[in-house]
């Protein structure tokens, strides 16, 4: 398993690499967050022993007890990327960064919590470029009033955009992946949202070539998934 997960490492590492080299980046402007949902703790600790040092949770249950069963395990940097229920908003702003800030309710939630603990939760905002209604995400034109309301809390901090776009052949979604970079850009103080995560185990390649400074990448890690809730 170890040498398996080691080879697989490797591999999405060289395709990063290539990707930064062609778009005139530097391997340096990624970060690989291993979506590690559905995936045993045994798995995600030989990970981390493999040098993933960045992994993503969707559901709380799973990542609380994840989080327990590895609680040795130093150096996993926690990202929380599912759709987030207010009721546990407390739990998902102890995440280090939460990429799926989709509405107001949800950014007040993670706001109270950031003021209990005294640490701003750093989020990322949402978009539905395709308007799906199985998708959770902002409109682009909704996008400015919701930064600027969570701009507006004061145990917040806004550092980016995420997108999920409908599934597509890797270059037909090169025009999506540009168009989550080119609305971040037309956003007040947009040197602020340094940061895009799209691009997952079949795209990451073309969405680092339009801008990703974080891709989701599960499959192409570790397989198909054990569990899906």
């Amino acid at each position: 398993m170890a040498d398996s997960l080691s080879a697989r490492l490797a591999a999405v590492e060289q395709r990063i690499a290539a990707a930064c080299a062609r778009a005139g980046r530097r391997r340096t402007d990624v970060r690989l967050v291993g979506v590690t949902k559905g995936q045993d703790a045994a798995l995600v600790r030989a990970a981390a022993a493999a040098g993933l040092s960045c992994c993503g949770e969707s559901y709380v249950q799973e990542w609380t007890a994840k989080r327990a069963a590895l609680a040795d395990v130093g150096g996993i940097d926690w990202h929380f990327i599912g759709r987030i229920q207010r009721n546990k908003a407390a739990v998902v702003a102890e995440a280090s960064l939460v990429h799926s800030v989709a509405d107001l309710r949800i950014a007040q939630a993670l706001a109270a919590a950031g003021a209990r603990r005294g640490t701003p939760v750093v989020v990322l905002l949402q978009v539905n470029l395709d308007g799906e209604a199985t998708k959770s995400g902002v409109a682009p034109a909704e996008l400015p009033a919701l930064l600027r309301s969570v701009r507006a809390q004061e145990w917040l901090r806004a550092v980016g955009l995420m997108t999920i776009p409908a599934p597509a052949e890797p270059e037909a979604l090169r025009p999506r992946f540009r168009a989550l970079r080119e609305l971040r850009d037309l956003q007040i103080d947009a040197a602020d949202l340094c940061e895009l995560s799209m691009g997952m185990s079949v795209d990451f390649e073309v969405a680092i070539e339009e801008g990703a400074t974080l891709v989701r990448v599960g499959t192409a890690l570790f397989g198909p998934r054990v569990r899906t809730t």
